[in-house]
């Protein structure tokens, strides 16, 4: 077995997989157009392919049984995911976890419009995933507000994140030796 299966996503590798490969395709075009190194577009690339292989394949259940995700979105938490839950290994931690390399990616990005456009659509795609969940319910995907915050969170964390640590890096690259 492999993550995804254990996970009960058995396309979650092989969409990573495909992920990848477009990633190492268009990041030199994604790279020249906001004006970073391939590095950064295969990134921003790669931790986007993954966040949508893992929210927006279909289950196990969904492929083995036929298996249909509810026809309504449960909203019994809207705010951050509370301490006893972050702490096992769970949903809310794993969906804070898959936008941290997305926020960290995108904080890499000069500042410029094109940035906020993506910092927009960083923002909205939560919302979306789980838009696409309910309206999809072959999928066998439940629609969370509790995803929509944990995403968010992590994309927080990880453009916070990747700014200080850009920070830091520039402030010990210009000190003088």
């Amino acid at each position: 077995m492999n993550l995804g299966e254990d996970l009960g996503l058995p396309w979650l590798v092989p969409g990573v997989a495909i992920a990848f490969v477009v990633s190492i395709a268009a990041s030199g075009v994604v790279g020249r157009a906001l004006g970073v190194r391939r590095l950064v577009a295969v990134a921003l690339i790669l931790s986007l392919g993954a966040i949508l292989a893992a929210t927006l394949t279909p289950q196990w259940e969904a492929l083995a049984f036929g298996a249909r995700g509810p026809a309504a979105c449960d909203f019994s938490r809207i705010g951050l995911a509370p301490w006893e839950e972050l702490r096992t290994e769970g949903d809310a931690l794993g969906n804070i976890l898959m936008f941290v390399p997305f926020g960290v990616a995108i904080s890499l990005l000069p500042r410029s419009r094109r940035k906020a456009a993506i910092v927009g659509f960083a923002i909205a795609l939560p919302f979306a995933i789980e838009t696409i969940q309910l309206l999809l319910p072959v999928l066998d995907r439940a629609c969370e507000s509790a995803d929509v915050v944990d995403n968010l969170t992590g994309l927080v964390i990880g453009l916070g994140g990747g700014s200080a640590a850009g920070w830091l890096a520039a402030a010990v690259y210009r000190r003088p030796r």
